[in-house]
C-alpha cells in the first residue's frame, strides 16, 4: 500500500497556518520529558461537508479525506476507517522489521493485507475487529517457524494494536524462494 499526498503547503495556504498552529501549541512538558512520554500532533481542517484535509507535525504534505460513501462521503478519499486500519497494518510492519532485524532474521519482503471490520451495536458503528494478513517472503524453508514466531511476536508488541479496543485477527501466509535440490 502506497501513500500518496494530494497536495503541498504551497498550494494550499491554510495548511501553513494549521501546522503553525500544530506546532505553536507545544506545552513544556513534552519538551522536558524522559523518553517515557511521546507526542504526536495533527490538525485537520473542513474543506467540504464530511471532507478536508490532514496534516502532521514536520511530515510534508496532507492527506485528502472524506467520510466512507456509505456514511454520506466521497468516494475515492481517504477515510477515517481507512486511516484506522493503516495504522494498525504499517505499525505491524514497522515492529515486525525492527524485530527482525533485532534478531538477525533475513527476509525478502513482507507484504500485508489488511481489513477492518466494522458493526453497528447499541451505542453506535465501531470496529468489530481488524484482520491482518501478513505475506512473509524467505528464502529457506528452515527459517519459516522463526519467521511465524516473529510474525505472532509483532501482532503482540505492535503499539498500535495494543491500544485498541477490538482484537486483532492475524493470517500469515508465507512464500519461499528455495529450490529443492535436484537429487542426482
Amino acid at each position: 500500500m502506497h501513500i500518496t499526498f494530494l497536495c503541498d503547503v504551497g498550494h494550499r495556504p491554510w495548511i501553513g497556518s494549521l501546522l503553525i498552529l500544530i506546532s505553536n501549541s507545544k506545552s513544556v512538558e513534552s519538551r522536558n520529558t524522559m523518553n517515557t512520554t511521546h507526542k504526536y500532533r495533527v490538525g485537520a481542517i473542513s474543506t467540504a461537508t464530511r471532507s478536508g484535509f490532514a496534516v502532521a507535525e514536520g511530515v510534508e504534505g496532507s492527506i485528502s479525506f472524506s467520510a466512507p460513501p456509505e456514511f454520506k462521503g466521497r468516494a475515492g478519499h481517504w477515510t477515517p476507517e481507512h486511516f484506522f486500519v493503516a495504522a494498525v497494518a504499517s505499525c505491524y510492519v514497522s515492529t515486525f522489521s525492527g524485530m527482525a532485524c533485532q534478531s538477525n532474521f533475513e527476509f525478502q519482503s513482507l507484504e500485508i493485507e489488511s481489513e477492518g471490520i466494522i458493526e453497528q451495536d447499541q451505542v453506535g458503528w465501531r470496529f468489530r475487529e481488524v484482520v491482518l494478513r501478513p505475506r512473509l517472503t524467505i528464502a529457506r524453508a528452515e527459517d519459516k517457524n522463526l519467521g511465524n514466531r516473529l510474525l505472532h511476536k509483532a501482532e503482540k508488541n505492535c503499539l498500535v494494536g495494543r491500544s485498541l479496543a477490538c482484537p486483532i485477527i492475524l493470517e500469515p501466509a508465507f512464500i519461499i524462494t528455495e529450490q529443492p535440490a535436484v537429487s542426482s
